[in-house]
């Protein structure tokens, strides 16, 4: 088994409001990551939430995940990834810690990491562009412990650099799907690149 753990705890200072819950392609964009990781070889998805919990349950509604509550959602990203790894099954294998920033992310790049646990024997599954490393990451449940008690202050990059004889770097090739949504700039960058999709979408040819 194969678990998705969606960090959908942070404060969204940079952006002004509530990222996650912008429209983007028509619905929320914590909707559209995990509509995709539920489309994805994965089994199970777990949602870290924290101060907007109620917001992001409802843009969430009807959709089969579990909600852990970050009470430390104003520390760093790695107190919601210990919260997500404290709450999974013990027959999960691995667990890829997807960003709930990341709009562009797809079930197609989820299987293709899938696969590559599965076939590399390594431990951790990275992807990158042109050498770039980017997220979702893929870490297996033996390096979990490791996670919850050390890297303090360096997180998973700490984890990545402890390790890397254990590190598959996934080359992809489209930027976008690594990008995250921090600004309002860059979600006036991602309205634009979805404007555009559906408007080549609309234009292309029935099959």
């Amino acid at each position: 088994m194969i678990c998705a753990i969606v960090l959908a705890a942070g404060r969204s200072e940079r952006m002004g409001k509530q990222k996650l819950l912008l429209p983007l392609g028509g619905k929320p964009v914590i909707t559209r990551i995990v509509d995709e990781l539920q489309r994805s070889p994965l089994q199970e998805t777990f949602v870290v939430v924290g101060r907007d919990v109620e917001r992001v349950q409802a843009a969430l509604q009807g959709r089969a995940v579990i909600f852990v509550t970050n009470p430390d959602f104003a520390g760093d990203m790695l107190s919601s990834v210990r919260c997500g790894l404290r709450a999974l099954p013990k027959g999960c294998a691995a667990a890829l810690v997807v960003l709930g920033d990341q709009p562009n992310l797809t079930s197609q790049l989820v299987g293709v990491l899938v696969n590559a646990f599965q076939d590399s024997g390594r431990s951790i599954i990275v992807p990158a562009h042109h050498g770039h490393r980017g997220h979702p990451l893929l870490v297996a449940s033996r390096l979990h412990d490791e996670l919850l008690s050390q890297h303090e202050g360096s997180g998973l990059r700490g984890l990545l650099d402890a390790h890397p004889e254990e590190v598959f770097q996934l080359e992809v090739a489209d930027a976008a799907m690594l990008e995250d949504m921090d600004t309002p700039k860059d979600y006036q960058e991602q309205l634009i690149r979805s404007k555009s999709s559906s408007s080549q979408g609309a234009n292309r040819p029935p099959a």
